[in-house]
């Protein structure tokens, strides 16, 4: 059996997430190595970053994807994570995404979030999550949610080409995760509060889970 990888990077895409980097990193198992990823952050998530230890990389081309991409890119293990920054996920759920991965029981292992609390998961952001996750089990991949925690082969997922470097990248990698014929792992994870200050760019306004849905709409044509 493929042994659990001693070092893990963890790509965490920023942009403002200064006040949530500290518990965040405070949080990573041993041998998880945080790359952050700043996106153009004006509030000094770069500095604090790299006082706590991280890497740190600029990518000044703004989207999600954008700064996933280039953390990957920039990663050196095998298998990689990437997992939001506002503390909405602790990272002590990492493991549980490299275990499937490492052992060979999955190509992709993804978290399905559940709500920690009411107010935690807004009904806009959760009703286009669960229209597009039936989207994708109407292609043949099982999975229950968009979420933007993973783990996979650096290798792998490179080689898939995931092109869209806005908010449909999950959305595409998924959709070529099915078509490449990919075993996937759903993994429940707590969803959690974020951090003081700290707002989703996606789920936290009506206006955000709009340009989400935009982009995402883009990658199912």
């Amino acid at each position: 059996m493929t042994r659990v990888p001693a070092a893990v990077d963890v790509v965490l895409p920023c942009l403002n997430e200064a006040a949530a980097l500290p518990a965040v990193l405070s949080q990573f198992p041993p041998g998880y190595r945080a790359i952050v990823v700043d996106n153009g952050s004006t509030d000094g998530t770069a500095a604090v970053a790299a006082a706590l230890g991280a890497t740190v990389l600029p990518e000044p081309h703004r989207g999600y994807g954008a700064a996933v991409h280039t953390g990957i890119e920039h990663a050196s293990t095998d298998i990689v994570c990437v997992l939001d920054a506002d503390g909405s996920m602790s990272p002590t759920v990492l493991p549980a995404l490299v275990a499937p991965v490492a052992t060979g029981r999955a190509r992709l292992a993804v978290g399905r979030r559940i709500p920690a609390g009411r107010g935690v998961w807004p009904w806009h952001a959760r009703a286009g999550n669960a229209l597009l996750a039936w989207l994708l089990r109407r292609r043949g991949l099982q999975v229950r949610d968009i979420g933007p925690i993973r783990a996979f082969r650096r290798e792998d997922l490179l080689a898939l080409g995931v092109t869209d470097r806005g908010f449909g990248y999950p959305l595409e990698l998924l959709i070529r995760a099915a078509e490449a014929g990919w075993s996937v792992s759903e993994v429940d994870i707590d969803y959690l509060p974020r951090a003081a200050g700290t707002r989703s760019k996606v789920s936290g306004s009506v206006r955000g889970t709009l340009r989400a849905a935009r982009d995402m709409t883009g990658v199912l044509r």
